[in-house]
């Protein structure tokens, strides 16, 4: 198991400077081979030679892309300085660089806005989890019936129905119609009744969505694993129905299930950019939204790296998680 272990991390290791190179020549070295200066979109509109050339010079933009992408990778892990101006500025560890927007450090800025977006995450997928999966279970168990039916009429509402529809619904139902939900986001350490009546919606409409698709895949699974002939030499021995389905039928189901939760968790992580943008939560999405909008490249780059790092890291997760969940793998 360790040394399992050790090569997953070593793999994990190898994957995430993968991302960081790949990401980081999209957006610093395919706008140069197109012909668009970063420095010049830094300065803006109204730049004259003259600043594009102390930009460049401050933020390292001239140097060559090799020696620019270990400045930022060795920034992440003990900061950088900027020279400028005569002027020497620190950028604190970890350094994701400076905003094109306001020029501030840009990890406090996704030290203050991660909270938002795990709040939701978070939120979102316990329900979608408990919500998806019991009601594959009950689908499944009740194949054919009225209740088998409406389940999975729903479910095929909820994966058709796109996110910001159901968004706006929602919001114009239960916020402006019968005013139920009242407020923003607020944060959990000023107000957990503030914190919880700003997220309900969000987690409701997100989940709405992911639990349609985990109540077709656990059902459909389940069936499956129904028919197996371990399941038919269990009940055979004995065993009591809810035992059955317990100890045995929901192990190998849960493996797929697994598999997907641990890459949507990560994926939300910086990818929830409708759902925040249509609640206006100050999150990674949120962020992303408006560094897409602005083409701030170096918060564009943060997010997707924070999101590919993530996923990577869930997958890990994931990964370990399967030897406690199925017996089969333990014995690979």
């Amino acid at each position: 198991m360790l040394a399992y272990l050790i090569r997953r991390l070593t793999a994990v290791v190898v994957m995430l400077l993968v991302v960081t190179l790949v990401t980081f020549g999209i957006f610093f070295l395919i706008p140069k081979l197109t012909g668009s200066d970063p420095a010049a979109m830094f300065v803006g509109k109204q730049a004259d030679p003259a600043s594009i050339e102390g930009i460049r010079q401050k933020l390292g933009l001239g140097d060559p892309i090799l020696v620019q992408f270990w400045h930022f990778v060795s920034g992440i892990f003990v900061g950088r300085d900027y020279v400028g101006g005569g002027d020497t500025i620190h950028c604190n560890a970890p350094c994701f660089g400076y905003s094109f927007r306001n020029e501030q450090e840009i990890w406090p800025i996704l030290l203050d806005r991660l909270p938002v977006t795990l709040s939701m995450v978070i939120g979102a997928a316990a329900l979608w989890l408990i919500m998806g999966v019991s009601t594959g279970v009950v689908s499944a168990l009740r194949r054919g019936t009225v209740v088998d039916r409406a389940a999975m009429m729903t479910a095929l509402a909820g994966v058709s129905l796109p996110i910001y529809f159901t968004a706006m619904l929602a919001l114009l139902v239960f916020r402006t119609q019968l005013g139920w939900i009242h407020g923003e986001y607020v944060p959990i350490s000023d107000s957990f009744g503030d914190w919880f009546s700003g997220l309900v919606l969000p987690w409701v409409t997100l989940a709405f969505l992911y639990a349609a698709m985990y109540a077709r895949l656990t059902r459909a699974t389940m069936l499956e694993v129904l028919g197996e002939d371990y399941i038919r030499t269990a009940r055979a021995k004995g065993l009591t129905e809810p035992v059955v389905l317990s100890k045995h039928a929901m192990r190998s189901t849960m493996t797929p299930i697994l598999t997907i939760f641990g890459m949507d968790l990560g994926a939300l992580v910086g990818g929830a950019v409708l759902t925040e943008t249509a609640f206006n939560l100050p999150g990674l999405g949120n962020l992303a939204f408006q560094a897409i909008s602005t083409r701030d490249l170096p918060e564009i780059l943060s997010v997707t790296l924070i999101t590919a790092a993530a996923v990577v890291l869930a997958n890990l997760v994931v990964d370990l998680l399967y030897a406690v969940i199925d017996p089969r793998v333990r014995l690979a």
